[in-house]
Formats: structure tokens, sequence, C-alpha cells
């Protein structure tokens, strides 16, 4: 601990050094600050004034990053209305959207897709925010620009461009169980040249919940992210840029008292772009765009011999070319072409497989008068597995007057099966299940039989000889804008999510050892719908408010069927008699709460040079698991309780480049160890900021 606050005592001496070499300035700017309007890029691939976008989106600013302190992407969108992060195994976190998945969002940075879904859900803690200029959230399916994996929305995460001038800045910031966080940012542009360097370090004890327990929930790690950015004006009208993104994670692997050992993630990307502006109407960009996620990792016994190991290893190449042409300041198209080629290399696989998708999009955005802005588009991919999709989309705003404004969005989503649902042959050496890919079971089940490790074939193999289905869905967006003044701002969003074919496990057979093999099917029907609320209220210059609220309903359509003819039933314990439950008795689909809220108090005291904010967030009961064995939801199943995360940053600025925060995470430590792993506890924080 001591040396932690020597970084810190060394820290703040600099800072004060430097502070006495120049002269204090403590004037009021007098210059008044015009307020830009805010641009969204994700929502049509080209800048779009986000006031009059006609679809359902959120921007998440660096202001807000920067006054909340926060450094992973998991802690701002866990803030936001209708997302919640969900926990993977290992203590990672996903996000779900609108009720989808974390499989069913796209999360992208500078447009280009995140890979590295080893578990089926891609860990949001691996990305920092200290280089983010903005991120932007567009709600259903985006299918239509995106293809597979936005069939319920895409997170795209924009980072800094270099600027002119010379600009960098330190940050360090030291927090509960020992977790460390040093970056370093470098911004430049001289002339036709710039550059963007980005360097994090972050070590950690990791955190247990359960005491007295040999292993831990999330065990001690460390990771390392280098991302430099590079760009060559080779004039008024070419812009070359080359970035390059490296991402390092090692972390103890603890299974048991005489199992354990280490795992190790590898991730670096590679984007070569050029932007060729022809004239004012006419725009196209080039990229090609590669990246590689390795993840490795082993276990020794209690005498140092190796006991297991796997491996990961996915390779993306996606060359995309696309041009904006403008018919005038008010109509606009856009469209592309472009290839993407996946592999994945894996322990647990019974092959190597390849992907290609050949596509092609096109979309119009423009205006028919002053009042009514329109949105249509389309793309069509040609897979080299799969049938191929045609995605459209549409979408129209209405401007009824300066305070008011309607608008309506529908879209067609798809997902393709993953490398993991169609190719998995996973048997855990611990508890002694099975996990079969759809295309694996006709090869593996014979197999287990031969050895006699079966006891049950429950799924006949004669169902597995059709092609496991692409989920698709209809997204439906209606949204209502209302400001009657610059100070009030209120957007209601009513969604429906119509899921086809989704695919979830079920038990396929049963080892002679007790345990289950599983598989991968698809459902035929599922739903999510409901509302989101958002406000915000500027009571004067110095405070804000702002809150969120959403109801969700997430229900299996044929559950629910047979919960109204009277087909379910329940027991209260294995030795009770079982009874009928009704249509009031579903709940619907499991982690989902029905009612999700936050709130957000901004509070600024410019004479002290003060920032402060205080933000709850609220989930209602969700259920986790079926006890009763009737395969659904219902009301006497286990729940989760409803609970609360309140938070409080402090952040004060010294002299315009030196700024100290203090904040507490979860301030009244709510924990809940059995069925919230990603929730730690009370986290409390200080960091320091020197822009250099």
């Amino acid at each position: 601990m001591l040396n932690k606050f020597y970084i810190i005592l060394i820290i703040l001496t600099y800072s004060q050094s430097l502070n006495s070499q120049e002269k204090e300035k403590m004037v009021n700017d007098s210059v008044k600050i015009r307020k830009l309007e805010q641009v969204i890029v994700s929502a049509t691939r080209v800048k779009r004034q986000f006031s009059s976008l006609p679809l359902p989106a959120q921007i998440i600013l660096n202001k807000e990053i920067r006054t909340t302190n926060s450094i992973r992407l998991s802690d701002l969108l866990n803030e936001q209305t209708g997302l919640i992060t969900v926990s993977d195994f290992g203590g990672g976190e996903g996000i779900q959207l609108q009720g989808l998945d974390s499989q069913y969002t796209l999360i992208l940075i500078d447009g280009l897709p995140v890979i590295g879904r080893s578990a089926g859900t891609l860990d949001l803690n691996r990305i920092n925010t200290g280089n983010v200029q903005q991120i932007e959230v567009v709600k259903g399916a985006s299918s239509s620009l995106y293809g597979s994996e936005a069939l319920g929305g895409v997170i795209n995460i924009i980072t800094k461009m270099p600027k002119d001038g010379l600009n960098s800045s330190l940050d360090y910031s030291l927090s509960t169980f020992n977790s460390q966080d040093l970056s370093f940012n470098l911004n430049t542009k001289i002339k036709q040249f710039g550059i963007l360097f980005f360097i994090n370090n972050h070590i950690s004890d990791g955190y247990d919940l359960l005491d007295g327990d040999f292993q831990q929930t999330v065990e001690p790690f460390k990771n390392h992210t280098l991302n430099t950015k590079l760009t060559y004006n080779i004039s008024e009208k070419i812009l070359l840029t080359a970035s390059f993104k490296n991402y390092i994670e090692t972390q103890n692997n603890v299974v048991s008292k005489s199992l354990n050992g280490e795992s190790e993630i590898n991730e670096w990307t590679n984007l070569f772009k050029i932007d060729h502006s022809f004239n004012e109407n006419i725009k196209s960009t080039f990229e090609f765009y590669t990246a590689r996620y390795q993840a490795k990792e082993y276990l020794n016994d209690i005498s140092g011999n190796l006991f297991s190991k796997s491996s990961f290893d996915q390779v993306l190449i996606k060359p995309e070319l696309r041009s904006t042409f403008s018919l005038d300041k008010r109509n606009s198209f856009i469209g592309g072409i472009g290839l993407t080629s996946e592999r994945i290399d894996r322990v647990e696989f019974i092959d190597t497989p390849k992907f290609n998708s050949t596509y092609a999009y096109i979309q119009y955005d423009g205006y028919f008068n002053n009042n009514t802005s329109l949105i249509l588009g389309a793309r069509f991919d040609n897979h080299n597995v799969y049938n191929s999709q045609f995605s459209p989309k549409a979408a129209i705003r209405v401007k009824i007057n300066n305070n008011f404004s309607i608008k309506s969005s529908i879209g067609y989503g798809f997902k393709a099966p993953d490398f993991r649902q169609l190719y998995f042959n996973f048997s855990n050496a611990t508890f002694g299940y099975t996990v079969l890919g759809y295309n694996a079971v006709s090869k593996i089940i014979p197999q287990l039989k031969s050895e006699g490790q079966l006891a049950s074939i429950i799924v006949p193999i004669s169902n597995f000889d059709n092609e496991l289905k692409a989920e698709n869905a209809i997204s439906f967006n209606f949204g209502i804008n209302y400001s009657p003044s610059s100070k009030f701002k209120l957007d209601i969003n009513f969604f429906r999510n119509d899921i086809k074919d989704l695919i979830d496990t079920q038990v396929i057979a049963q080892k002679t050892n007790g345990q289950n093999v599983f598989s991968y099917y698809n459902i035929a029907r599922v739903f999510t719908e409901g509302l989101e609320l958002n406000s915000l209220w500027k009571i004067n210059n110095n405070v804000a408010i702002s809150g969120g609220y959403q109801l969700l309903i997430a229900k299996d359509k044929e559950t629910e069927i047979q919960f109204k003819n009277g087909n379910i039933y329940a027991r209260l314990n294995p030795s009770s008699p079982s009874f009928q439950l009704n249509s009031n008795d579903y709940f619907g689909l499991f982690n989902r709460s029905r009612h999700m809220g936050n709130i957000k108090i901004f509070y600024n005291i410019p004479k002290w040079n003060l920032e402060t904010n205080l933000r709850v967030t609220y989930r209602t009961k969700y259920g986790l698991s079926d006890t009763n064995g009737n395969n659904s939801l219902d009301k006497y199943d286990n729940f989760v309780n409803p609970y609360s995360i309140w938070s409080m940053d402090v952040t004060k600025t010294l002299y315009t480049k030196y700024q100290i925060g203090y904040g507490v995470k979860n301030i009244f430590d709510f924990k809940d160890p059995q069925n919230i792993s990603n929730i730690a506890g009370k986290i409390i924080y200080i960091k320091f900021n020197i822009n250099l």
C-alpha cells in the first residue's frame, strides 16, 4: 500500500512544481461558447445530425465519460436506459439490449467489428475508454447496414482523431481490490500528418464474493492495451488512415485446490483506410480490416503436471468499399460492397470451420420537406454455408412543431449460427457434462455410445439431419420527442422485437455418470416488447438531472400458448402434488427484469472548479433458472431480488491542466454472491489526470 501512495505523492508533487512555474489563472471565461449540434455516425454510416435522426439511438459523450471517471466500457453502458450488463463465466460482462441477449448486439470500434466471443459473450471489460470520443447506441435490427450479429442493435465506440497542436495526458487510478489503471495519451497533427498514441496498463487482485472458498469469483489479472492511429492528408481531397491495436491479458486460472494454471488473451487489429472526396457530392471510402483473437489456458495438477489445455484462435479479414452520393444538402445515397472471411481454430471443435460472406448494401437518407425525414435501406448477404439473407429497413421522422416530433422504424435482422453452436465438442473435466455443436452431434454421440458413456439418448440423431437455421427478427420502434424548452427534453420509445428460430440449448443425452449432454436447437418464436423513457432537465447552467426507465416483457410464444391452454404444471417441492398453472403465472424469459430505471444528478460549482454527480440504477426481480422442472419461468420459481446501485463522483480541476477525482461505486455495498458475479460490492477509487 505504501508504494501506491508514494506514486500518488510523486504525481501531486510534480503537479505542484509545474503549477509554481506558471501564473495562476482564476478568471472566468467571458467568451460565450456556442453549443454544437451532436452528430451520430453509426445509424447511417455517415455523419448525421442526431436530433433529426428517425431511429432510436443514444449518444454517450466524452464529457460524461470524463465526469463519471469511467474506465471500462461496461461501467458506462450499465447506466444507460434499456441496457444492462450480464455476467459471463469468470466475471466477464456482456450487454443485454431491449431484452435481447448480448450475442445479438454488434460491438464496433470505429465502425469495425470486435471479435473474440469465445464463450458466446463479448467481454466488455476488454475495452478501455481512455481514448474514446463518444459511444453511439443504435437500437433495433441493424442488419441492413451491418449484417449478422446486429439483430438487436449496434454499439459503436468512436475513438479520438488526431487534432492540431500537441496534446497529451496522463491518467492514473487506484481503487479497491488493489486495482490500478495507468493510461497515456498522445495526440498531435502537424500540417498533413497526424498521430494518436494510446497505451493503458490495468492490474487487479480480482475479488471473491464467497469467503473461505479456494476459488475467487474473479482471479487476479493484468492487461495492456496499445492503440496507434496515423493520418496523412495527401491532398485536400484524399485522407489516408492506418491504425493498430493490441490487447494482452493474463489471468490466474484456478479450478480447485489441486488444479490451477493461467489463461492468456492476445488480440490485435489492423486497419488501412482511404477517404476520397471527388467533389462536394461524391465521396468514397476503402478500408481493409484484419483482426485476430487468441485465447489460451492450461491447468496443472498438484504435482505440476499438465492436466488440460485449450486454445481459441479467431481470424477475421474484412475489405469494404462504400460511396456517398449527395443529390443536395438534404438528400443522399450511401452504398457499399464488401467481403468477410472468418475462421476459428479451437481445440474443442471437431473441425476448423471457415465462413465467407459477400455483401452489398444501399441506403437513402433524405427529407421530403422541412418537417419530414426518411431512411430507406437494404442489404444482401451471400453466405458460403447459409442461405442468402435480404435485410431491409425503413425509418421516418415527422416534426410536428419546434417542440414535438414523432418517429418510427421497422427493420429485419438476422444472425447466422456461430462456430461454437455448430462445431463445439466440449466436456467439463470437473463436473462431467458435455456440450456439442449441432454439426458435431452425428459424429460424437455414436462415439460416446460405443465407449459406453451414454445411459440414454433423449433426442434422436436423425433430428440433426437438417441444418441449424439462422435466427431472424423483425424489429419495430415508435418514438416521441418532446422539448418545450432548451432546458427540458423527453424521449419515449415503444419497441417490439419478434425473433424466429432463436437458437437455444437442450439436453439430448444422459451419461452413465448422471451428467447431461447438451446441444443446440431452434425455438420457433420469441418476442421482447416494452417502452423506454429518457428525460433531461437542465435546472440551470450548473445543475442537470437525467432519468430513464424501461418496461420490458420478454416471452417465448409457444410457452405462452402452453400456459394459456393449461398444459404447464408445477409443484412446490419434489414430494408435493403437481398443480396446473395459468397464463398469469408465466413470467417470461430468464434473466429479464420487468422494470429498470436510472437517475443521474450532475452539479457543477464553477468557482471551485468542481464537478460532482450522483447516479442510481434500479432493477426489479428476474429469474435465472427453472426450479420446479417444467422448463419455464413461472412465479413459483426462485428469483433474484430487486436491487439498486448508487454511485457518486467528485472531480476537482487545478490550474486548468490537472484533475483529481474521487468516487464510490456501489455506495451501499450491494452483493449477491450466488446469482450476480459481476457486481463486486463497494468500490472506492481516486484518480489523477495531468494534461501535459
